[in-house]
Order: structure tokens, then sequence, then C-alpha cells
């Protein structure tokens, strides 16, 4: 995993859409984590809580897609890391979107019906909740990237 930019966006600019959360709907991880939905905030709650903002920080992350789920685990700790120092720095409210479904245990319980490991470090989906990344970026579908953000002030 390697970090290739990290940009300081006006979240006025991040438009949200029931159109991502559908299109969630296809994913096989739909409702088995607690990063999906129906587990995290609707878009309709995610508009009125991105509009509470002024900015957010969009990340592009580099994976190695032979071994994306150990590369998208470090992507999801690395914008867990990112929230912590932007608190630190007086930033109260800041917090992370995941790309997709969280991985950050090797063997999920909560896909078998038993609490999550880690509740208090899973983080929405980017598209759980409808962010439209392709409004704030253009999409290469040929790039093994991942892109996360964390909402800032």
């Amino acid at each position: 995993m390697r970090v290739l930019w990290e940009r300081e966006i006006q979240a006025e600019k991040i438009v949200v859409s029931p159109r991502p959360v559908w299109k969630c709907r296809s994913c096989p991880m739909h409702g088995k984590r607690p990063s999906c939905p129906p587990y995290v905030p609707s878009w309709k709650e995610a508009r009125e809580w991105v509009k509470s903002f002024k900015k957010a920080v969009l990340v592009k992350f580099s994976v190695d897609m032979e071994n994306f789920e150990e590369e998208k685990r470090k992507v999801l700790l690395w914008l867990l890391k990112r929230e912590a120092e932007l608190f630190k720095e007086g930033k109260l409210y800041a917090m992370a979107l995941f790309p997709g479904n969280c991985n950050l245990c090797d063997d999920c319980p909560f896909e078998r019906g038993e609490p999550c490991r880690m509740p208090e470090k899973v983080r929405p989906s980017v598209d759980a909740v409808g962010i439209e990344l392709s409004y704030l970026i253009d999409i290469d579908f040929s790039e093994s990237v991942l892109y996360g953000m964390v909402m800032v002030e």
C-alpha cells in the first residue's frame, strides 16, 4: 500500500445520494460487515452529516491486487491513524470513511452473528453512506487503487 496523494476538499462539493448505497446491494459483503448497510447511517442522514463539515481529506492509495485484503487492511489502519492525528490537532469531529467493507479482522465474527471485535475502529464505507466519489475525482478503473476519506471540520 502506498499513498499516491492526499487532497483537502471542500465538504460542500461532496455529493451524497442513494446511488452508491444501491450499488452496495450488489456486493457480496452487503449486510455482513458493520461498515456496510444496514449497519451504517442512511444516505439521508449522511447528507445532513456532511453538511455539518467545511472540509474533508480525500486520499488515493495504490494497492497490490495480489495481496488485496492485506493491502486494504493497511489502508484502513492508515485512515484511522490520520483520523487520530487530526483529532490530536484539535479537529474534534474528524472521522474516517473506509473504501468498501471493513476487513480489520482476518476472520470477521460479525459475519457469524457475533459481536465485532473492534467496534471502536469500524467506520462506514464511503459508498455505504452514499458519497459519490465520481463527483470529486475521475475514476480510472484500470488502476489498482482505493479511495478513502476523512471528514475534518
